[in-house]
């Protein structure tokens, strides 16, 4: 089954138009990144999946449940961490936990050992006691994490999971990441502008710009539109950049590169 089915999204505020028609499917168990710059259009598809805004046209699956149809089944489906900090600071990360278990609807008499158990395997459970505005980012982070775990969801959706975090700490939160997906076999749905995290984490990306998904595919297929010997940041800038007439397959983009080449 497929963990995640767009078909032509389109979200809009107002006048503006963040997301234009796009379409894109997610296998169980994978890890999905969806690449774009600040303001293509990836929070809004989050908020979209995770039913928190209604889209202006098209349609989402998760786990076989429209998204419009069935808001309260794909919650219980989901996980959900934003890129704004969720956690509140003036509570502990065990208060944190006990106050997220209450909110997915957790029984009374399971909650204290459910968030003792995710905030071991977030490796959290040493400081679970201490007000949280004393924790340092990465681990608010896997704070965030943990707290989006505590119901044992089958999809996980994080909006700029490292946004901010050192290179060690970004590394502690995919190796956790990496952990509850080996376990539990959870399908991760990410959304980055880091390259570099997209291309050793991901098995399948997709690039937004201007609201369009331009480019599908395996970070290998991603690379191989670009110049022999460039990167996964020199195929997204040259998407970035062009003009946005819609989405183009891995296919037609190639064909259109290779002809470029030719001709020049």
């Amino acid at each position: 089954m497929k963990a995640l089915v767009a078909e032509s999204l389109a979200v809009s505020y107002g006048e503006v138009k963040a997301v234009r028609e796009a379409s894109f499917s997610v296998e169980a168990g994978q890890v999905f990144g969806l690449l774009g710059p600040n303001g293509a259009g990836k929070t809004s598809i989050m908020r979209v999946l995770t039913t928190l805004v209604r889209p202006a046209g098209g349609r989402a699956w998760v786990l076989g449940h429209e998204v419009g149809a069935e808001p309260a089944t794909v919650r219980r489906l989901i996980g959900y961490v934003p890129q704004a900090l969720s956690a509140d600071g003036s509570l502990t990360g065990r208060e944190n936990g006990a106050l997220f278990a209450q909110l997915h609807g957790l029984p009374r008499r399971e909650r204290a050992d459910r968030v003792q158990e995710i905030l071991e395997v977030m490796d959290i459970a040493d400081a679970a006691d201490r007000p949280v505005r004393t924790y340092s980012g990465g681990m608010v982070r896997r704070l965030e994490i943990a707290c989006a775990l505590l119901h044992r969801p089958r999809l996980l959706l994080l909006d700029e999971p490292t946004l901010g975090l050192d290179p060690l700490a970004r590394r502690t939160v995919w190796k956790h990441l990496a952990g509850i997906r080996a376990e539990h076999g959870t399908t991760l749905f990410v959304s980055t502008h880091l390259m570099e995290e997209a291309e050793e984490q991901c098995q399948r990306l997709a690039v937004l710009c201007a609201g369009r998904i331009r480019a599908e595919g395996s970070p290998a297929e991603l690379l191989a539109l670009g110049a022999q010997g460039g990167t996964l940041e020199d195929v997204f800038v040259e998407l970035a950049s062009e003009p946005s007439t819609g989405r183009g397959t891995l296919r037609e983009i190639d064909r259109t590169r290779r002809t470029a080449r030719r001709l020049g």
